[in-house]
């Protein structure tokens, strides 16, 4: 039947604008949004990228990216310059204020599953709801080997 209950859509939906109000007090501390957080933990990861790189990480696209890397940029959180070897191409680094307020966002993570306590949600299944959910992502995209099979990143320093 098409009853809102019976679809996948509106649960993730709900889920997804959960996690980013979950988030939004944190990350103001910040001076950050969602996405530019999501932004800095694939830079922090992995250090210096080019535009593309994040793209791909971050299943998205260009023209959603290049944006956020230019408000962070006005921030002074992260450099941007033209490769070298290939013009087209733009490389993404953290500057050190960028890489200090990596050491600022290193709480976050446990505050996130903190904000899961006395409610009816169990650490375990917050892992296993990511297990699935990666599953999920990795059957709907050519590079399932994005998505690492370790603990819930939240629970993670």
């Amino acid at each position: 039947m098409l009853y809102l209950e019976n679809q996948l859509c509106f649960p993730l939906y709900a889920a997804s604008r959960l996690t980013t109000q979950i988030y939004t007090p944190l990350l103001d501390e910040l001076g950050l949004t969602y996405p530019q957080y999501l932004v800095l933990l694939v830079l922090w990861q992995h250090g210096e990228m080019s535009v593309t790189e994040i793209c791909n990480k971050l299943l998205l696209e260009s023209n959603t990216v290049t944006p956020l890397l230019k408000r962070l940029e006005q921030k002074g959180i992260v450099n941007r310059r033209r490769s070298e070897s290939d013009e087209r191409s733009v490389i993404v680094s953290l500057t050190r204020e960028g890489t200090a307020l990596k050491e600022q966002a290193l709480s976050i993570p446990e505050k996130i599953v903190a904000s899961f306590s006395g409610s009816n949600i169990t650490e375990a299944e917050v892992i296993a709801f990511r297990s699935t959910l990666l599953k999920l992502m990795a059957s709907h995209h050519p590079s399932p080997s994005r998505y690492p099979r370790g603990k819930v990143s939240s629970v993670r320093k």
